[in-house]
């Protein structure tokens, strides 16, 4: 079964709470085993890489409810079940999500972030729309972020193919210059655009001193065409005709499989 969201973790944490103080960490696991979730669900992470997805649902839920006053914090990092919240467990609910939270008081308060004047009702219902939302804040900031850089991927890739191949070619060369190889910019873009390359855009050195280098060959082909395998033996062929070991082939499109294929066999 999928780890379930942290709505729907309220209840069976609140009963957890209720069999005397423990964390979040120690909630958890009571929650996997009871739920029988194998391995590879409890040490699933969220997008970011930085908190298991069941920890990161555990623990908003503990927050929102420590909100309605469900839940007391004797100390740092310990939590239990207060009376607010065992009456409520008394009561068997089948469910306690965030519309159940709505109904009191202390909840409400801070939401609507009383005394603030400066928070308007839109403000207001967005973040109800937010703490009501499936997924929790870092879950919805991972997505907004995913969706944000992949329109940032589209509308650079979008601008990159406007440009000539040139630019391409010179786009490539300072994009590893900044990623900190050796060698300057202007001694890499001496090698653009010269007779004669054997399909050699660029040559970087790979460390300050110049005894090791990358050649770099940049094909700024449309979405939708692919780099084949005869560009890519062509490189090969240029690295092996100079000697290189080692070199980086960039395209603004894909490479096809025989081409991928090809480069497997080399290793």
């Amino acid at each position: 079964m999928p780890i379930p969201d942290y709505q729907s973790l309220m209840l069976p944490l609140l009963g957890i709470a209720a069999e005397g103080e423990t964390r979040v960490p120690a909630a958890a696991q009571v929650i996997a085993d009871r739920l029988g979730l194998p391995e590879d669900q409890r040490d699933e992470m969220l997008p970011s890489g930085k908190q298991r997805i069941l920890h990161n649902r555990v623990h908003w839920a503990k927050f929102y409810m420590t909100k309605a006053g469900l839940i007391d914090s004797p100390r740092r990092g310990v939590f239990v079940a207060s009376h607010a919240g065992r009456q409520l467990l008394a009561t068997r609910p089948a469910r306690i999500d965030v519309e159940t939270l709505k109904s009191y008081p202390a909840f409400t308060r801070f939401y609507n972030q009383a005394g603030d004047e400066a928070v308007s009702d839109e403000q207001n219902q967005a973040t109800f729309a937010a703490a009501a939302s499936e997924a929790t804040p870092e879950e919805q900031i991972d997505a907004a972020f995913a969706v944000l850089t992949k329109a940032l991927k589209a509308d650079l890739l979008a601008r990159v193919l406007e440009q000539s191949p040139a630019f391409f070619e010179r786009l490539i060369v300072e994009l590893l210059v900044a990623m900190g190889y050796g060698g300057s910019h202007d001694d890499a873009a001496r090698q653009l655009g010269k007779s004669g390359d054997g399909g050699i855009d660029g040559i970087i050195d790979e460390d300050r001193l110049g005894l090791d280098r990358i050649y770099v060959q940049a094909k700024r082909y449309a979405i939708g065409s692919v780099v084949g395998r005869p560009e890519v033996q062509g490189f090969v062929g240029s690295l092996v005709g100079l000697g290189a070991s080692k070199g980086v082939f960039v395209t603004a499109s894909a490479f096809s499989r025989q081409a991928l294929d090809y480069v497997k066999g080399l290793q």
